[in-house]
């Protein structure tokens, strides 16, 4: 298994799980966070705390997420990139030389 796919394994993941945890939140106050808001001021865990960490999670998958991309840009040739290539004259055609130096133009007829 190539590194690439490895990468490629990692991000399919942590995109999976990106879509999870953004699910689970909703942008009006409802989500995950709202069941555990509970009745009066009986909190369990918290919904301030829920709410933090459903958001430092998104923060901290995404930047992961960012993270895997650019590094598998790294190994997406395969480490092909880095192989020197030789150069084969004989490959490339021949360039005609010309010996002559070309004329100087004429001069501008200014009688008129």
């Amino acid at each position: 298994m190539s590194t690439f796919t490895i990468f490629l394994i990692l991000i399919m993941i942590v995109a999976f799980l990106l879509v999870i945890v953004i699910m689970v939140q909703n942008p009006k106050g409802g989500g995950l966070s709202s069941s555990f808001g509970g009745g009066g001021g009986a909190q369990i865990g918290g919904v301030q705390k829920t709410s933090d960490f459903l958001d430092k999670s998104t923060w901290t998958l995404a930047t992961i997420m960012l993270a895997l991309i650019l590094f598998s840009n790294v190994f997406i040739m395969g480490g092909r990139a880095t192989q020197s290539k030789t150069f084969d004259d004989s490959a490339v055609p021949a360039v005609p030389t010309n010996t002559q130096t070309p004329a100087a133009p004429a001069a501008a007829d200014t009688t008129k």
